[in-house]
């Protein structure tokens, strides 16, 4: 590739002409919480079955007296642009999220109602912290042992052996410990569904095709780019052959697709929820600072390759037609060197025997001349 351009502004920090419309996006965010818990506390008055998934044995005129004004109300106000109400109705929401997962572990009651509270603190959290700095300071996330530098050493079997070791951890930590933990509460509060066995089936076969991507993407960092796939350990030189050659983020998908496929193959639908949270979240704070710094440290390669490369959807025919050209560029070069090869051998050879024949000749002269 040689094209170079510019990157569109996504790779640029956050500016304070971006600041009004986050802080609109959080207001939209609790005026919409607050409507949910409005039609929630109604929804509770006309269906029995709501409640008790939701409340348990809680007494629901005892809740609403406090949860209405702080959550509903609350809510309501910090739409309004209050900051003393955002921070009320977050730290209300968050503590009820609290003590419904303490109160569902501990009585297997209202489980619906312990998952939609940690959702809406998650995203009270979020929205409030949007409302109040103005952004969300997702750089924090990636500082460091986090931070991303370069790999320390460039020998392939060191980096295929970290490779492997970080893969382990990684998938050992997000692929079954948290799942695991996430189904035991599942079952826990009653929430479980039984899946068909099609859809196992399936989930199985997600997870073997996501586990040949993820291998397939880390190998081709090692082998390509001197590097492993975590960010404290980036490859020296940018990768665009393998799966990167169809799409800019394989192992992000790889990721996602694994999640998914666990809770399709143990029958948890929340830990597919958690995995699309999980990837949501990642491609939200995590994906922009990385493409600043593919951006900073390499420049109009990594922009040309991100203009032509999606960075969700594979682009076969563009990456076939790029990289075919590459394998030709390098197989005529090849072929060349062999034909440099075999011309070198026949001048060898032809020297050989020039210099066989000189020495026929001398050793005839010098038999004449001995016979005279």
């Amino acid at each position: 590739m040689s094209r170079s351009m510019k990157m569109p502004s996504r790779h640029k920090k956050p500016t304070a002409q971006n600041k009004p419309l986050r802080i609109f996006h959080g207001r939209m965010y609790f005026a919409l919480q607050s409507l949910a818990g409005a039609a929630w506390w109604l929804g509770t008055i006309m269906l029995p079955a709501l409640r008790e998934s939701t409340l348990g044995g809680l007494s629901p005129l005892l809740v609403a007296i406090v949860d209405i004004p702080l959550f509903v109300i609350g809510s309501a106000l910090a739409a309004l642009n209050l900051r003393w109400a955002v921070w009320l109705a977050t730290a209300w929401t968050t503590l009820v999220a609290l003590c419904m997962v303490i109160y569902a572990t501990v009585t297997t009651e209202a489980g619906l109602g312990a998952v939609l509270m940690v959702a809406a603190a998650v995203g009270s959290i979020l929205a409030g912290t949007l409302m109040i700095l103005g952004r969300i300071p997702s750089e924090r996330l990636v500082t460091g042992p986090f931070a991303f530098r370069s790999s320390h050493t460039r020998v392939r079997s060191q980096l295929l052996i970290r490779t492997t070791i970080q893969i382990m951890v990684f998938w050992g930590v997000f692929l079954i410990v948290i799942p695991g933990i996430i189904n035991s509460f599942e079952e826990r509060w009653n929430l479980t569904v039984k899946f068909p066995i099609l859809v196992i089936v399936a989930g199985f076969a997600l997870l073997a095709f996501g586990t040949v991507l993820g291998v397939w993407s880390a190998r081709a960092i090692a082998n390509f780019g001197s590097g492993t796939p975590l960010p404290a350990a980036m490859a020296h030189h940018f990768v665009k052959r393998g799966p990167y050659a169809f799409v800019r983020n394989p192992m992000a998908i790889a990721g996602i697709v694994q999640g998914v496929a666990i809770g399709l193959f143990i029958g948890s639908w929340m830990v597919i929820a958690y995995a699309i949270a999980g990837s949501l979240l990642w491609n939200w704070l995590i994906r922009p600072h990385e493409e600043a710094d593919l951006h900073e440290r390499f420049g109009a390669e990594y922009d040309d390759y991100a203009a032509q490369v999606s960075c969700w959807i594979p682009t076969f025919s563009q990456a076939d037609e790029d990289y075919d050209d590459e394998d030709e560029t390098e197989a005529d070069r090849a072929e060349t060197d062999a034909d440099h090869a075999t011309v070198e051998h026949d001048h060898d050879a032809d020297a050989q025997g020039r210099a066989a024949n000189i020495n026929v000749d001398a050793d005839g002269a010098r038999a004449d001349r001995n016979d005279y």
